[in-house]
């Protein structure tokens, strides 16, 4: 496994991370994603570890605390040493008024309350799950350092904000000499490059480790789904499409015909490839694996230890290309002065 550093923290993670969204399936949502229970979870986690893999990530929303207790029951005692454990809050987790954001109020309850359910007495990697629009980043960012000097939480993260709104929380805790972020989460896939358009340019300006969540493009890159393939009736998009990202149908059969063919080429498979394509990119630190099962996990980790050629690489850029939204279709006519962020790898193939 290989081991990247998460920003500018000096702290380093496993390039492939374990995802435990599937763990517990405490609400219907979650349910279509997997349902792990105590003794599958363990299971997988001891697969990871085995692995190599050392970030291990939840949310307190994640079937409602269940994922978060089952983790904490399966890194318990001398296991904790071994794992960064990465979770976070934002969402709306409880009914009443303060029960969601980024509130001095609702941070301070949250971490708490993730604490005890992950059964120790710090967090590793804490992250702000989306924007807050309604709470002054002063506010979160004072509680954060007020949380860090605690020692409940060593590092502080942010997942799912645009790139003026992480700039903005970065010159603020640059100001006031708080923690700044040491990584995001983001959305991004061959179906969804729009990570390159902004916060892949700011990550490496800023030192801000990527940490790529929903990698096989919310579940549509499986090998599954493609050119004369209907969805499968089993398949967890039935349940949870409506709640990710559209997808032209023509885009995913352009991504998937292209998969078909390096995976061929490769004689990997479709998900590995798609993961692996990943690993290559500008500014992504880790790679968050799911899996339903220890044989899909099994699979996922394979993605590691070979590499793409260039030709490969550049097979799939152009497969997965799209027109950005303004100004980034201006910007990327003056390659000489925005060319494509290249610093591990990756083709240089324009947005």
């Amino acid at each position: 496994m290989e081991y990247r550093y998460l920003g500018k923290s000096g702290l380093r993670v496993s390039a492939l991370s374990l995802g435990t969204a599937t763990f517990g399936g405490g609400t219907e949502f979650f349910k279509a994603w997997g349902s792990a229970g105590l003794n599958e979870a363990r299971s997988m986690v001891d697969l990871a570890i085995a692995h190599g893999i050392n970030l291990l990530d939840t949310a307190d929303v994640y079937s409602d605390g269940i994922s978060e207790e089952i983790l904490g029951e399966v890194v318990k005692g001398h296991r904790r040493q071994q794992v960064i454990i990465s979770t976070k809050s934002t969402f709306r987790l409880g009914n009443g008024p303060n029960d969601i954001g980024f509130s001095r109020h609702h941070l301070l309850h949250s971490v708490d309350a993730s604490l005890g359910r992950l059964k120790t007495d710090y967090i590793d990697v804490y992250h702000l799950h989306g924007f807050d629009a309604m709470t002054s980043l002063e506010e979160v960012l004072s509680t954060l350092d007020q949380l860090v000097r605690a020692g409940k939480i060593r590092y502080i993260a942010a997942s799912n904000f645009s790139g003026w709104q992480l700039m903005k929380a970065l010159s603020i805790s640059d100001r006031y000499g708080w923690p700044r972020f040491v990584a995001h989460q983001a959305y991004y896939s061959l179906l969804g490059r729009e990570f390159e358009w902004d916060l892949m340019p700011l990550a490496l300006d800023q030192n801000i480790g990527t940490i790529v969540w929903s990698p096989l493009g919310w579940g549509r890159l499986t090998g599954k789904v493609g050119r004369n393939k209907p969805l499968p009736g089993q398949s967890r998009l039935h349940a949870t499409a409506e709640a990710g990202p559209p997808v032209e149908d023509d885009h995913l059969y352009r991504v998937t015909d292209a998969l078909e063919v390096v995976s061929a080429e490769t004689g990997r498979s479709i998900p590995q490839v798609a993961l692996n394509w990943l690993l290559s990119r500008p500014s992504v630190t880790s790679v968050l694996i799911g899996a339903r099962n220890e044989e899909q996990l099994k699979q996922n980790i394979e993605a590691t230890s070979w590499q793409l050629t260039l030709e490969q690489i550049a097979t799939l850029d152009l497969a997965s290309l799209t027109t950005p939204v303004s100004p980034y279709w201006h910007q990327v006519r003056f390659s000489e002065r925005n060319p494509f962020p290249t610093d591990i790898g990756g083709s240089t193939v324009p947005l």
